[in-house]
């Protein structure tokens, strides 16, 4: 069995999951917000406060009109030729042939490499996470007009800590609108509050398993009962935004989205910080670790901010 492989059972896993009997809701064992507020923070302390207490933020007029068309004339070009991307990192729509998502968006693209590492959006991660940061993943997620399929619920760490062995909640997602977002054509849906609870699914990992849900998840999501308890606790919210808009959310916030029978597509560009100190371990649910575009392992060095305008 190879260094990579699951976790032994015998060994202690606060986020236990991919269980044989029954779901459990477990109470979050690490903060949200690791660092304390102070005076020149890259967030305003009601800022930090909100994203402690719904587990997401949402982050307006980060970027000059020039630099959202520029984002956008990029992600035109990578969804126009998929022979010239890494053809694992390609997800199609699951009954058609339309590009649902590409994964190693960095690398792939150097617009998209400099957008990851610009300070405006990574400073503040790495205030939240009191931590240098290195991309654990990245992806441009599209919805096209009338046929956008929804992304079930789910917490991302869920999947991450079973499938890739991310050892703590210590990660922020950031998403990056590249169309208008509202309530109609399928934007990001949370449960505000959420973050605070760590569902313990129920059942087995299946070999390869990353092949079938990254077009439509199963194992790994919780039950109706579960969702409906938690939603009526938490409440659903949607974060609705201009093409620009910054989304922040912890890996633990409850998620999700709808379908989109707009003629409107729905576009963002998407990248998981995970803390330095965070680097992935051996999978605790699952018998080998999914492929490196999906999960970086052994990163070089934590990413060197940037300032100034993207091009």
């Amino acid at each position: 069995m190879s260094s990579a492989s699951i976790k032994p059972i015998e060994q202690e896993d606060d986020y236990v999951t991919r269980l044989t009997d029954a779901e459990r809701c477990l109470e979050r064992k690490d903060p949200v917000v690791w660092s304390e507020w102070r005076p020149g923070a890259p967030l305003a302390q009601d800022q930090v406060e909100k994203f402690e207490r719904d587990g997401f933020l949402v982050l307006e007029k980060i970027f000059l009109p020039g630099e959202i068309d520029a984002l956008i004339e990029e992600s035109a070009r990578l969804r126009s030729d998929g022979s010239k991307l890494t053809q694992e990192s390609l997800i199609t729509e699951p009954d058609t042939n339309d590009v649902r998502t590409i994964f190693d968006l960095d690398l792939q693209s150097e617009v998209f490499r400099r957008l990851a590492e610009d300070v405006r959006i990574a400073e503040p991660v790495r205030f939240l996470l009191d931590d240098e940061v290195y991309v654990h993943q990245s992806r441009l997620n599209y919805k096209p007009g009338l046929t956008g399929k929804e992304f079930y619920w789910h917490s991302d760490f869920e999947t991450w800590h079973a499938e890739d062995g991310m050892p703590r909640m210590r990660a922020i997602s950031a998403s990056v609108l590249l169309t208008d977002n509202d309530a109609l054509n399928g934007p990001l849906m949370l449960m505000p509050g959420s973050q605070n609870t760590y569902v313990s699914c129920v059942g087995e990992t299946p070999e390869d398993n990353h092949k079938s849900s990254l077009k439509r998840q199963k194992v790994g999501t919780p039950s109706a009962e579960t969702l409906a308890k938690m939603s009526e606790k938490h409440g659903i919210e949607y974060a609705a935004g201009k093409k620009g808009t910054v989304i922040l959310f912890d890996c633990n916030t409850m998620h999700g989205s709808n379908g989109n029978i707009t003629p409107f597509p729905r576009s963002n560009a998407f990248f998981v910080y995970n803390a330095w100190s965070n680097q992935l371990e051996a999978p605790f649910g699952a018998d080998e670790p999914r492929p490196n575009f999906l999960a970086r392992r052994d990163p070089k060095e934590p990413l060197t901010l940037l300032e100034g305008h993207i091009e």
